[in-house]
């Protein structure tokens, strides 16, 4: 039974404000996984003011100070690697050989890219007689959802650190224990007395206070687009700078030119990684109508390879983190059905020998158009849907009737596939699956967000530019 009944502010671990304590389940089995304390509007005060306290300090630090404490976070994360690991199976259900190869990982890459990037990082540059200065945001409130945990955590955290940011972390309370080992991770490594502080909490509760506060400088959420929305609206009083990373549909084009069979395997594998609950997940692939037949042998032929199971066992897939994503899942795969596209793998209901916890059936539709609710909401499950196209001009239409703009996927010859990506409205465009790129900038246009993750443009989202005009060189 694992607990998270403290809080970490201004360098200790303290008692929440209040007594409301919640259950974190487990989506293997449904049974009770642990516990966490969920924080109110007086804790997220207290932090705050121990962040603002840190400020003036932390953002007068030197370069050399703060890669100096980003390696001693590494050192500390990578001795927690297994007890991470541990927490993400707990709280979400990751497969266990998901969390130690990727869920883990992908948090330590991007302490690493933020360590990497810091040595020749320019935080000033003369142009002229002005000299252009870029100084840390201020204090910045953190609210990142379970899917990628440690993902979503660091992104922001290594960043914010390596600028000379103070902040505030409210983690999801779904899978809260991830958060909780990061924060006594920072504490190991040294980071001072409220640079880095951590209240657990709902969003309604610490996540609202966090959007509101007026002491807090920027707020950075990355969830589902109608909480970004709330987000948004809490902050805009306080006229703070406000970062989201939200939802997606995004579309994998499968070109006339593409392998077929190795363009569409390729296709379902990605959208079912993380049992789909990723917001970049290919989940609408388009391919030519003339090829959706075999398409769809392919399609039921790679969705078989996809074991659901236990995430303790060898399965591709687990389940899925809750009750109330499970209840949503089921819901748009029967309305898939009821909507008249062609089932082709997978289906209502849970796989079988699996009747307690979360786990959805691997699903794939065929023949779906693009007015359907299912090719317009995002699921966030292991369902796929495949939509035929008459020419690339119209997959291309196709491809950005959505809200969203996350990213985008495309198949085939190599120059017609950039050709295409220059036109297709999205934050990330993969060609031929390639390697995951850990500096390029994440974020997404249209309902998928505002600013960019990853990289050195993750850097810029944490920095205000200044302008000393009337500054001779010689003078620097």
């Amino acid at each position: 039974m694992r607990e998270a009944l403290q809080f970490y502010i201004d360098g200790r671990w303290v008692a929440p404000h209040g007594s409301t304590v919640i259950d974190v389940i487990d989506p293997a089995d449904a049974g009770v996984a642990g516990r966490v304390a969920i924080g109110d509007a007086a804790d997220v005060d207290v932090a705050v003011a121990a962040a603002r306290r840190a400020f003036d300090g932390f953002s007068r630090t030197s370069v050399t100070e703060r890669a100096e404490l980003l390696d001693a976070i590494i050192a500390a994360y990578q001795k927690r690697a297994g007890d991470f690991a541990d927490a993400v199976t707990a709280e979400m259900g990751a497969p266990a050989w998901l969390a130690s190869a990727a869920q883990v990982p992908i948090g330590l890459a991007h302490l690493q890219v933020a360590r990497q990037l810091l040595d020749d990082y320019a935080f000033s540059e003369q142009r002229g007689a002005t000299l252009l200065v870029k100084e840390p945001v201020g204090v910045c409130g953190f609210i990142t959802p379970w899917n990628w945990p440690l993902n979503q955590i660091a992104c922001k955290v290594a960043p914010a650190l390596a600028v000379g940011c103070t902040m505030v972390l409210k983690p999801s309370e779904v899978a809260p224990f991830t958060g909780h080992i990061f924060a006594e991770v920072l504490a190991e490594a040294g980071v001072p007395a409220g640079v880095f502080n951590l209240v657990h909490g709902d969003g309604p509760g610490v996540g609202a206070a966090l959007s509101s506060h007026p002491e807090v400088d920027m707020v950075s959420f990355t969830g589902s687009t109608r909480a970004g929305v709330e987000v948004a609206r809490a902050a805009a009083p306080t006229v703070k700078r406000v970062h989201q990373e939200l939802g997606g549909k995004s579309a994998n084009i499968v070109l006339p030119s593409a392998d077929l069979e190795q363009a569409v395997t390729g296709g379902v594998g990605a959208m079912m990684v993380n049992s789909g609950q990723s917001c970049n997940a290919p989940s609408r692939m388009l391919v030519p109508a003339a090829a959706m037949p075999r398409a769809k042998e392919i399609a039921a032929e790679a969705a078989a390879t996809h074991n659901v199971g236990a995430p303790s066992s060898n399965a591709k897939l687990g389940p899925v983190v809750s009750g109330v994503q499970w209840d949503k899942i089921q819901r748009l795969i029967q309305a898939g059905i009821d909507e008249g596209a062609t089932l082709v793998a997978g289906g209502p209901g849970r796989p079988e020998g699996l009747e307690q916890g979360f786990y959805v059936r691997p699903t794939v539709f065929a023949d779906v158009t693009n007015d359907m609710e299912i090719a317009r909401e995002e699921i966030f499950g292991p369902v796929l849907t495949i939509l035929g196209y008459d020419d690339v001009e119209q997959a291309i239409g196709i491809a950005n009737d959505t809200p969203y703009g996350l990213a985008a996927y495309v198949q085939g010859e190599q120059q017609e596939a950039q050709a295409v990506a220059a036109r297709l409205r999205a934050g990330q465009v993969y060609l031929n699956y390639p390697e995951l790129d850990m500096t390029a900038p994440f974020g997404g246009y249209k309902q998928s967000g505002n600013g960019r993750e990853w990289g050195a443009h993750a850097f810029g989202e944490f920095l205000e530019v200044k302008a000393v005009m009337g500054v001779a060189a010689a003078d620097r």
